[in-house]
């Protein structure tokens, strides 16, 4: 909605058609839903033709792609699809969509590349969450490796690490658990989805040309959280 807001043309894209599909209906016309495999080699080519088709050109991309961790597990119980599913959904399609962008971008002399990163591993890595935090820390170095790269070409690639944010993930947490959350945070509260979306849309911006490579954590001053046996 911010990106909408700011006179953007935006696709969005889930495996789930319905779901990207309500969003797009929500933010108005400006938006066009499309169903993707956002792991998929040849989704993610095809989706970056349809964009430049339809729009004329690309210049912001932003890797938000992500699952849940149904059960917390140590690394040497951890099932090696549970792994898999991990690293593929978050690192290899945050590569896979930055290396489908940056001739499109290159080609404008503009671009801005964002990716998700988190609180999991920026404070130092959390018990059951091995393939979690290894992902993230994955995503890290690629966006540093890939600013370091493309900068010349007026494109920029820059993360952020946001603490827990008030998604349906949250919204499923028991109050308890809620309230823990927020009572170990310095800010007193977890993250509203309009502070991320700022942030990311101020990254996207022509104001943010010389923050390249960087992480930007968004987490209320905590980035650790323990509770019970984790």
């Amino acid at each position: 909605a911010k990106f909408v807001a700011e006179g953007a043309q935006v696709i969005v894209c889930d495996l789930n058609l319905q779901a990207a599909l309500d969003v797009a209906a929500a933010l108005g016309p400006a938006a066009r839903a499309l169903r993707v495999d956002v792991a998929n080699a040849t989704d993610v080519r095809l989706m970056m033709e349809a964009a430049e088709l339809h729009f004329g050109r690309l210049d912001i991309l932003v890797n938000n792609a992500g699952i849940g961790i149904p059960q917390r597990r140590p690394a040497e119980s951890m099932p090696l699809d549970e792994w898999d599913a991990m690293i593929r959904t978050h690192l290899r399609s945050t590569f896979l969509w930055s290396r489908a962008a940056v001739p499109a971008m290159r080609a404008n002399g503009y671009g801005r590349i964002v990716n998700m990163c988190s609180m999991n591993f920026t404070g130092g890595g959390r018990p059951g969450v091995s393939h979690y935090s290894a992902a993230k820390a994955g995503i890290l170095g690629f966006t540093q490796t890939l600013a370091k790269e493309v900068g010349r070409g007026g494109i920029t690639a820059n993360a952020i690490a946001p603490g827990y944010v008030e998604t349906g993930l949250i919204a499923s947490f028991s109050p308890e658990m809620r309230e823990l959350l927020r009572d170990q945070n310095p800010v007193g509260r977890t993250c509203r989805p309009d502070e991320v979306a700022a942030l990311v849309a101020y990254l996207a911006s022509t104001h943010a040309g010389f923050i390249n490579g960087e992480l930007v954590c968004m987490d209320g001053g905590r980035r650790d959280y323990w509770w019970g046996d984790a």
